[in-house]
């Protein structure tokens, strides 16, 4: 016995001595981000970027593979006083040994590139960093060159399992955008505010196409001024939306077709979830919609099938109408569920649905004065029973934005259960300001809104915080994979704007953790046939 254990501390030794950290920043080992070897970076391998007074002005490529066991980190230290390092697009200069296309596309970006040889990056979590202003001109392989109006502080051209935490993404084209060679995303705890292009409906705070993509505790603000882009915008396939706090934009939530066919193929294209989030809708933000769900290429073939929308506090401060929900064709169909929907104005301003398709709703709370649609629309709407109308939905403080309910709140008990197609989506948390959530209190599934009434069973984030940057270890990426969402991986479809350049790249990846379990069971059949010799 003592052999064996002594065989599998040695077969555990290579693992544990691979892992590398790269410190940079004041007083580490290296003064730059692109003093990193970033083309050679291995499984379970973390790069720590130190905050400094002064901005990182470096951008780069992760075109590498870590495994669920041992992801790639690239993770950001505070410094004194919580301030993440900041990393700047403008004048950015790249790491002469990395050599990457579409480089006018992002700050950061995952995957496509010919140094590293071009793979398909895997289990990588970027968290703690501050990416700002993917604008104006950059020192890249060619030289100097200038970004496109489309540029992300984070381009995920293609990859599977990442993680995007704890960052804030602001200044840029599109803060996040990923194109639809993705599979697996989680998207938390993140502060995406300012994006977008003055006057440009085509950028927005992100833009995102994959195959299983979870957005959770992230706090989403305006995007830029006089910019007309959306929210949240997303055309991938097993969307799953839940517990953010999501803030102006021409729409809060605009989910519409993919470009590929691939996603469109995978079962979980045909459900949608949203629940659990706060939208506000301020004055005088662009269009009146909340959420627009189906598509906009007038391709109606292409479109989505049915939104689940539940348990959700919307607001509207718009002294004019406000549209809950629009549909884009007649398949679609929009589950309405658990919601409250109050307007600061006064008459009747809110309409439930415009377009086309079906709408169900029940167990809702509205002012009395809503009405279904104030145009004439070729879909329907079907009240299921149990919403309610009032003049007060009973929040702590409207003016300060305290959407939790006070004990006479009349939400407290009134919803309904959503449909059973989302019974893999319980309501176990809530949102906490800003970018966190905690578990949803105990005996309130039944409140309406997205924060229920009472304490919740722990402490902020229930035990769970974000990572600051610590010695946190950060999960691998695997968060959608109980969102019913489909496991096949996409084909790379037709979603990126450029043509990709042709790598010549092997595609190969590191030994993972199944390849070495292999080896593992086959040492130790080795061990109990010798014993069963002896």
């Amino acid at each position: 016995m003592r052999a064996l254990s002594a065989v599998l501390t040695l077969l555990a030794l290579p693992l544990v001595a691979s892992a590398a950290e790269y410190r940079v920043g004041p007083s580490q080992t290296y003064a730059n981000i692109g003093d990193v070897p970033w083309e050679s970076l291995s499984p379970g391998d973390t790069v720590f970027i130190h905050a400094r007074p002064t901005p990182y002005a470096e951008k780069w490529v992760i075109g590498r593979r870590g495994t669920q066991a041992a992801p790639i980190t690239v993770r950001g230290v505070p410094d004194a006083q919580g301030q993440r390092p900041i990393i700047h697009g403008e004048g950015a200069t790249t790491r002469s040994q990395l050599n990457y296309w579409n480089e006018e596309r992002g700050i950061i970006k995952i995957g496509g590139s010919n140094t590293p040889a071009d793979t398909l990056p895997a289990y990588i979590v970027i968290e703690g960093l501050h990416l700002r202003r993917a604008r104006g001109s950059f020192t890249g392989r060619s030289g100097t060159s200038t970004y496109n109006a489309n540029a992300a502080g984070i381009f995920i051209e293609k990859g599977e399992h990442i993680v995007i935490r704890n960052c804030v993404l602001e200044d840029n084209g599109n803060g996040l955008f990923i194109a639809n060679s993705t599979t697996d995303v989680l998207i938390e705890g993140n502060s995406i505010h300012g994006n977008g292009n003055s006057g440009s409906i085509l950028e927005h705070n992100t833009y995102t196409e994959a195959l299983g993509i979870v957005y959770q505790y992230n706090h989403f603000g305006p995007p830029c001024a006089n910019c007309l882009g959306n929210n949240l915008k997303d055309r991938s396939a097993g969307t799953v939306v839940r517990y953010n706090w999501i803030e102006g934009g021409n729409r809060q939530i605009d989910l519409v077709e993919s470009t590929s066919a691939t996603l469109r193929a995978d079962p979980s294209y045909l459900r949608t979830f949203v629940y659990g989030n706060v939208l506000v809708e301020p004055d005088g933000a662009g269009n009146r919609q909340i959420v627009h769900f189906g598509g906009d290429n007038g391709n109606e073939s292409t479109y989505r099938g049915t939104l689940y929308l539940w348990n959700n506090t919307i607001v509207s401060t718009r002294t004019d109408r406000t549209t809950l929900v629009r549909l884009s064709s007649e398949p679609q169909t929009a589950h309405v569920t658990g919601n409250v929907v109050f307007l600061t104005a006064s008459g009747n301003n809110l309409e439930l649905f415009g377009g086309a398709g079906t709408l169900r709703h029940g167990g809702n709370w509205y002012k009395p004065s809503y009405v279904s649609s104030f145009s004439t629309v070729t879909g329907s709407v079907v009240d299921t029973g149990g919403n309610i109308t009032g003049s007060d939905p009973g929040f702590v403080s409207l003016a300060g934005q305290d959407f939790h309910l006070l004990t006479s709140s009349p939400l407290r008990g009134k919803a309904v259960a959503p449909p059973a197609e989302t019974s893999a989506h319980p309501l176990s948390r809530q949102y906490v300001k800003h970018q966190s959530s905690e578990p949803r209190p105990t005996g309130s599934t039944l409140d309406i809104g997205a924060l229920g009434f009472g304490t919740s069973g722990g402490g902020q984030d229930g035990g769970t915080d974000l990572p600051d940057g610590g010695g946190q270890t950060p999960d691998s990426g695997t968060g959608p994979s109980g969102s019913d969402g489909g496991t096949g991986n996409p084909d790379g479809g037709t979603g990126l704007p450029d043509d990709m350049e042709d790598s010549g790249g092997c595609g190969c990846g590191t030994t993972d953790s199944a390849s070495f379990a292999l080896i593992l069971l086959g040492l130790l059949g080795v061990l109990a046939r010798r014993a069963a010799r002896a």
